[in-house]
C-alpha cells in the first residue's frame, strides 16, 4: 500500500476510534508527522550493529522527536468540533496510551522509508501503557504494523526500567509476556542500574530477547568498575539466551568497553552520526 493511503487509512481509525474529525497524520517531505494537541512527533531512528562486525546492521532503535506545533493543522469545521466535544472526551484522548499508540504508529510508517526496514525494529513502550492496559498488550499495535507489512517476530518492544517502577515489576512481567505470545521480542532499557539485585531478578524472571545498558551512564556510574559491572550483566543475560545491546558508544573508550565486555550490539555516535527521519 502506497505511504499516502496507509495514512489515509490510519487517519480514518483515528478519526472512527475517538468519534472527532481529527486526522493526526500528515506527510511533510514523504516522512510522517504526527500531531497530538500542540505537538509535532517524528522519527530519530540510529542502527544497531554487531559488536565483532560493526558494518553489519541488525536493526534499528528509534526515539520521538517531539516540537512544538505553531500552526495546528485544524480546519476550521475540525477546531468546531473540538470545541464541542465534553472536556472527558479530550482528556481521554490526551492520555499516555493514546500518545504512546500515535508514536508507534508515526515510527511504523517512518520506518518503512529506510532503506533496510526488514531488519529488527524497536520500539519503546512507555511503562504506564503496559499498567494501564489490562489484556491484549500488543493487539492493537499488531495491526499496525502487519498493515504497514511489517510483523511481530520482527518488532521489539522495548520498556525503560526506573526505580519508579520496581514495585509493579510482576504487573510489567505480565504486560511483556502478552506481547511475547503475539510474537513480539522484549528488550529492558536501563540507563541508570536500579540495584544489581534487582536487574539480575528481573532478568532472571523475563529471559528477555534483548538487555540494553548506556556505555555513558555507565562509566559515570561506576568509574573503574564499569567493565567488571557489564561482564557480570553479560553473564546473566546469556543465561537466559538474551542478547547485550550497549547504547551510546560515542568515543573511543565506550568503544574499548563495548569491544572488552561481549555485548553483542552496539549503536552510538562512534560507529555512525544516526538517521533522522524528521521535518521540524
Amino acid at each position: 500500500m502506497a505511504l499516502i493511503d496507509l495514512v489515509e487509512y490510519f487517519n480514518n481509525r483515528f478519526e472512527h476510534e475517538h468519534q472527532a474529525n481529527y486526522r493526526p497524520l500528515i506527510i511533510e517531505n514523504n516522512q510522517i508527522i504526527g500531531l497530538f494537541g500542540q505537538l509535532r512527533i517524528g522519527s530519530i531512528f540510529s542502527s544497531l550493529r554487531n559488536s565483532a562486525n560493526p558494518e553489519t546492521v541488525n536493526g534499528h532503535a528509534v526515539k520521538i522527536k517531539v516540537s512544538a506545533c505553531e500552526s495546528p493543522h485544524l480546519h476550521s469545521y475540525e477546531i468546531e468540533n473540538l470545541a464541542l466535544n465534553s472536556g472527558e472526551n479530550y482528556i481521554h484522548f490526551e492520555s499516555v496510551i493514546n500518545f504512546d499508540r500515535l508514536a508507534r504508529t508515526v515510527h511504523a510508517l517512518n520506518y518503512l522509508s529506510l532503506a533496510q526496514h526488514d531488519k529488527q525494529l524497536f520500539l519503546e513502550v512507555d511503562p504506564r501503557h503496559i499498567l494501564g492496559i489490562k489484556k491484549d498488550h500488543g493487539a492493537y499495535f499488531e495491526t499496525v504494523i502487519e498493515q504497514c507489512g511489517l510483523t511481530t517476530q520482527n518488532t521489539v518492544i522495548v520498556l525503560a526500567i526506573t526505580s519508579n517502577y520496581v514495585r509493579y515489576s510482576d504487573a510489567l512481567i505480565r504486560g511483556l509476556s502478552n506481547y511475547r505470545r503475539r510474537g513480539y521480542q522484549i528488550a529492558l532499557r536501563f540507563d541508570h542500574l536500579v540495584s544489581d539485585k534487582y536487574v539480575f531478578s528481573l532478568i532472571d524472571k523475563l529471559a528477555p530477547d534483548y538487555v540494553s545498558l548506556s556505555a555513558r551512564q555507565i562509566e559515570t556510574d561506576n568509574e573503574n568498575k564499569a567493565l567488571k559491572k557489564l561482564h557480570a550483566l553479560k553473564q546473566a543475560i546469556t543465561i537466559t539466551q538474551g542478547q547485550g545491546i550497549l547504547r551510546h558508544v560515542d568515543g573511543k573508550g565506550s568503544e574499548e568497553l563495548a569491544r572488552y565486555s561481549g555485548f553483542d550490539l552496539v549503536e552510538g555516535n562512534f560507529y555512525e552520526s544516526g538517521q533522522t527521519v524528521s521535518n521540524f
